[in-house]
């Protein structure tokens, strides 16, 4: 699906050795290989467990999971949206990523030096904040004049669209995000075409010390406190311990480790899942003896839409799709028992795929 998250921070809060920790994420997948597209671009598997339950049930010759790209976004510095430093190179590439990462320092280390001097994870927010403020309110601002210009020539949709332009320039100069405007889904559409740096869903994450790798410190409670009106995930990491875990050869010693520090599952395997939420996302399967395959859809994609994940001739010619909740395929153990016991379903094009559905599509092109 080709759907990338960007991972933001200031100079030295742990962005790029998250990112470094992600391109050798193996807690869940050994088998499942990290590969670099550019120097600054992965695509990382998304840990699911059903993938490995399944390929212990129908033992196929090959297992593929679902991804999702992790771009390390160009440092940032004040200034960035007049083009001080990186700025120009960075706000472009964040405005081509569906998600923002945005890594906050949540920890004191003096032999880590913080560029503003002192860390302070809210004022380190505020700085990246404001610089993709006044970027989104520089595209506003030239909509606006567009929009303008038609409406007084009687266009009534433009009237429309410089009404609705108008909350998110009020609200940006306000200081606060686009995606927290007070603009109905229907009208989002008049600023769909500028791919708002501040609209884009985000993910918080605390790059705490290893004390408070498992229940976070005052940092973090600040953290949640500022961005309790963004409808914003919280996430709490330790970016030193996920880079020692990244160094560990095999599942028994990434357990262990864990282990004996308290943890269920490695941070990294925890921001993957959120990514994968903050992007509406859900996973459906195929099933047989040549291969086992997760496949990326949005939630509430229909039948076709999800066959067309596959190819576009499947959502072309889609007739009907035979599918199987896993709950039902791990409880009864293959297609023939579930479709015995009643568990396999012939579904039309209305139907909506459910997160963990087993599917079989029938089509004709």
């Amino acid at each position: 699906m080709g759907l990338q998250c960007g991972i933001v921070g200031l100079p030295n809060v742990g962005k790029s050795t998250l990112f470094n920790c992600l391109s050798n994420a193996k807690a869940q997948a050994a088998n499942f290989p990290f590969c670099t597209i550019e120097p600054n671009v992965g695509t990382i598997t998304v840990p699911d467990e059903r993938l490995n339950k399944l390929e212990q049930m129908v033992n196929p010759q090959r297992v593929v999971p679902t991804t999702i790209e992790i771009v390390d976004i160009a440092g940032l510095v004040k200034g960035a949206s007049k083009g001080e430093g990186l700025g120009n190179k960075f706000l472009a590439n964040i405005r081509d990523t569906d998600a923002i990462i945005h890594v906050l320092r949540c920890f004191d280390d003096p032999n880590v030096v913080h560029v503003d001097g002192s860390v302070n994870p809210i004022r380190d927010k505020e700085i990246i904040d404001i610089e993709l403020q006044f970027k989104d309110l520089e595209s506003v601002d030239k909509k606006i004049q567009k929009a303008d210009k038609l409406g007084r020539a009687g266009d009534k949709d433009s009237k429309k669209a410089t009404e609705v332009l108008m909350v998110y320039k009020e609200h940006l100069e306000k200081g606060l995000n686009a995606r927290t405007a007070p603009v109905s889904e229907e009208d989002k559409r008049h600023i769909a075409d500028l791919f708002l740096l501040t609209a884009k869903p985000v993910l918080y994450v605390c790059n705490v010390d290893e004390a408070s790798a498992k229940s976070g410190n005052a940092y973090v409670e600040q953290v949640k406190q500022a961005v309790a009106d963004e409808n914003a995930e919280v996430l709490i990491i330790t970016a030193a311990i996920e880079a020692d875990i990244a160094l560990l050869e095999t599942f028994e010693e990434r357990e262990m480790f864990l282990s004996d520090i308290g943890l269920e599952e490695p941070g990294v395997n925890k921001l993957i899942k959120s990514a994968y939420r903050l992007l509406s996302l859900q996973t459906y399967f195929t099933a047989g003896e040549k291969e086992v395959r997760a496949w990326t859809i949005h939630k509430g994609d229909t039948a076709p839409q999800a066959a067309g994940v596959i190819h576009t001739d499947f959502e072309k010619g889609f007739i009907r799709a035979e599918v199987i909740h896993y709950n039902d395929f791990v409880q009864y153990g293959s297609e023939s028992a579930c479709r015995d016991a009643g568990k396999l379903a012939v579904e039309g094009k209305e139907y909506v795929v459910q997160d963990g559905d087993l599917m079989h599509f029938r089509f004709n092109v």
